[in-house]
């Protein structure tokens, strides 16, 4: 693979290599004639949206590249790296989840990895997950487990959501791939929803280190009941794994429903 042009602004490049990791997109590492080094991505959507969702986790107190110029399809970024702090994360990110938004959603509609992810303003978290972030998806699944989703979203989903849920602003898109070096935090899918949705997302693949969790609850503890709503939390982010990768993540889908007894 090639590099791309780069954005204006950003002058001579003196050298780039490709990176390896990314799902969705091709990377490169780049060595600017000014001596600043970056990474610079080809999207495979609108770059702005994920330049904007960066830049509002910055603002809101998250350790972000800054983003040194972008395009319709092109991202530039400050290259970042450790030495790690995972305490620290925690405390960056609770904060980030104190930022409180209008309501659910985001001022427009953005992405997740290359999917569409629907953000209409509303105020009653249950129905904005359920309607925007897992029924979009009933259509991917086999009958028998597309049944079971729906049953629990018109039955006890919405009941075991309603907490005393704030509308924080989330990463959107936080796994550990999207972490780096145990510092900084890239690629979101930003938006206003319940904060435990970074947290199950987190948790999805290997777990929340301890140590996070710990700089977390420093600022903010976590409400009486996330465990039991964790899996139901994680079913967004399983259902657009399987639109992304396959029938392989049919089961984990299953399996929380089955934890939640629906």
């Amino acid at each position: 693979m090639s590099l791309p042009p780069l954005p204006d602004g950003l002058g001579e490049v003196r050298s780039a290599a490709p990176m390896l990791g990314g799902d969705v997109a091709e990377v490169w590492d780049v060595h600017l004639a000014d001596g600043r080094r970056a990474v610079a991505k080809r999207c495979p959507t609108d770059a702005t949206l994920e330049a904007e969702g960066l830049d509002a986790l910055r603002e809101a107190g998250a350790p972000t590249p800054k983003v040194l110029g972008v395009d319709a399809d092109v991202l530039v970024l400050e290259h970042v790296g450790g030495p790690g702090d995972l305490q620290a994360l925690g405390n960056a990110l609770a904060t980030v989840h104190r930022q409180l938004g209008p309501g659910f959603g985001w001022h427009r509609n953005n992405v997740i990895g290359p999917l569409p992810q629907a953000n209409p303003w509303g105020d009653d978290w249950p129905r904005f997950y359920i309607d925007h972030r897992l029924t979009p998806y009933l259509e991917i699944l086999p009958a028998d487990l597309a049944t079971r989703l729906d049953a629990a979203c018109r039955g006890p989903l919405p009941e075991l959501l309603d907490h005393d849920v704030r509308p924080s602003l989330v990463h959107g898109d936080l796994w550990s791939g999207n972490i780096v070096d145990d510092r900084w935090l890239i690629d979101p899918a930003v938006h206003h929803a319940d904060r435990e949705l970074d947290l199950a997302m987190l948790a999805l693949f290997g777990g929340i280190p301890q140590r996070l969790l710990d700089g977390y609850e420093q600022v903010w503890p976590l409400d009486a009941g996330w465990q039991r709503r964790r899996p139901a939390l994680q079913l967004y982010h399983l259902l657009v794994h399987v639109r992304l990768f396959g029938s392989g993540y049919l089961g984990a889908v299953a399996s929380r429903l089955d934890e939640l007894g629906w």
